[in-house]
């Protein structure tokens, strides 16, 4: 899958690829993929910014719109309000004329009515579909007067970000896995050109103190006899953040998928 190597007698295979999971909490999540090359690590990274479908709104119908805010700019808002995504019952269209015709595999509607004076909120939002809805239900739309109101209704469809941030689900980077030794000897002459954040209350450098402020790439070329770091080429970290829509392991999940399939294709084209 990644390309063939070379190995000494004894030596650990360097493309076997493992999984190892870091840190998970809420929407945030870390891992550790070894046995793997840059190349397809960032070919990962980018499947799951733009290939992993989520669903957001695209269509929007407004009925009626006396607040200051202008239609445009209310629809804007709208397409970017972050939606729940059950990839189940949900996918991505075929042609534009299954949602034209609201086809209900690919499309889901949501209705909006309000009247001043309120705040309306994304929660305000009614979905023929409860497993997709807002999934921060205090995001703002608009803020009505008195005798202000509001009437719309949205179409909202499976979508990939390499076709707009909206339908991107998260964040995520890498980093190569790497060795730490620190070295506190004659550390006085070289405090001034370190990161405060790395010392420790006795004005020691705190290996622990650079992992936790992200500060490895920042002491590595400084003076190695201090801090010397050591990169794995084929081990690299991930930090990947959903923006709600899937949970983080369902991002990962559907993006080897979406690669595998794209290798198994190049494999059919070269036979």
């Amino acid at each position: 899958m990644m390309g063939a190597g070379k190995k000494a007698e004894g030596e650990e295979d360097v493309y076997k690829m493992k999984f190892e999971l870091l840190s998970k909490k809420g929407e945030k999540m870390s891992f550790l993929l070894k046995g793997t090359t840059p190349a397809y690590s960032n070919a990962l990274r980018r499947i799951m910014l733009t290939e992993v479908p989520v669903m957001a709104i695209e269509y929007v119908e407004i009925k009626k719109n006396s607040s200051a805010m202008y239609d445009e700019i209310l629809a804007h808002r709208l397409g970017l309000v972050a939606l729940t995504t059950d990839l189940k019952s949900y996918e991505l269209p075929k042609s534009q004329e299954d949602i034209d015709g609201r086809k209900a595999t690919c499309t889901l509607e949501l209705t909006l009515k309000a009247k001043g004076p309120n705040t309306v909120y994304a929660s305000d939002f009614k979905s023929k579909d409860p497993k997709v809805k807002p999934v921060f239900p205090k995001t703002l739309i608009v803020k009505l007067l008195k005798d202000q109101e509001i009437e719309l209704s949205a179409v909202a469809i499976l979508g990939k970000g390499e076709t707009h941030a909206k339908w991107s689900p998260g964040h995520v980077w890498y980093t190569y896995n790497f060795n730490l030794k620190v070295n506190n000897t004659g550390i006085e002459k070289y405090k001034d050109i370190y990161p405060p954040q790395v010392f420790d209350k006795k004005g020691n450098i705190d290996k622990e103190l650079i992992i936790k402020h992200n500060l490895v790439d920042a002491v590595a070329s400084l003076n190695e006899e201090i801090v010397k770091v050591e990169y794995k080429e084929y081990e690299h970290i991930f930090q990947l953040e959903s923006w709600g829509q899937l949970d983080p392991k369902e991002i990962v999940e559907q993006s080897l998928s979406i690669f595998n399939d794209k290798l198994d294709e190049i494999d059919k084209l070269m036979k």
